[in-house]
């Protein structure tokens, strides 16, 4: 799901920005910290899953998480249909056959994401933020239940259940916010800043998104 590069015209008003990394601990201080409100949240204000990074695939969103993230791949059916393959969750270190046991976790939930600044963004901006195929963080396939207790908390109420996973995590999520440029609460804050200080030597990388 790595975005490519290519030579454009000199006629381009938004050139991609180049990729940042700073360990863990420095890049949580670079968000911003701000209450946070839901106030006229629904999640259908975030289309997805939509067409994808190649709309004649006939492949989704979702599909081309899966297919990106397989570790045996899936046979690819009439309409991207997928059958078959087997898949790893780093949140529980559970290996998942066939995709159907699999959810796509926002790594930022979209209820989060809208509490945090999307809720300022156009319908354009938070559609390109819930499909977001140009970072691998952004999405990731986890099974369905890790998914769903986690809903839509962040860090300071929730971590995936393998704690071999927390340091990957706390480094997504980071970097999400990040690269989408929303902000933290207090809470969250203190919640990044203890694991940053567990885990020593991690660094955040990420490249803004446009």
């Amino acid at each position: 799901m790595a975005a490519t590069t290519a030579v454009l015209p000199l006629t381009l008003t938004s050139p991609a920005q180049a990729a940042e990394s700073l360990p863990l601990g420095a890049a949580v201080q670079q968000l911003d910290v701000a209450n946070e409100s839901r106030e006229g949240y629904t999640r259908d204000k975030f289309k997805h899953w939509n067409t994808g990074a190649d709309p004649s695939d006939g492949c989704h969103t979702r599909n081309e998480v899966l297919l990106a993230e397989a570790v045996e791949p899936p046979a690819v059916g009439a309409g991207c249909r997928l059958t078959g393959g087997t898949w790893w969750s780093y949140y529980d270190k559970t290996e998942v056959a066939g995709p159907s046991g699999l959810d796509i976790d926002h790594m930022v939930p979209l209820a989060e994401a809208w509490d945090s600044g999307a809720s300022a963004w156009t319908a354009k901006r938070r559609e390109a933020y819930a499909n977001d195929l140009g970072a691998d963080p952004s999405l990731v396939a986890v099974t369905a239940q890790q998914n769903r207790q986690k809903a839509d908390q962040d860090p300071a109420t929730w971590l995936p259940l393998s704690k071999d996973a927390h340091c990957r995590y706390a480094t997504e999520w980071t970097a999400t916010k990040l690269r989408w440029n929303l902000s933290i609460d207090a809470a969250e804050r203190r919640a990044l800043s203890g694991l940053a200080a567990r885990c020593p030597g991690t660094v955040v990388t990420y490249e803004p998104a446009q």
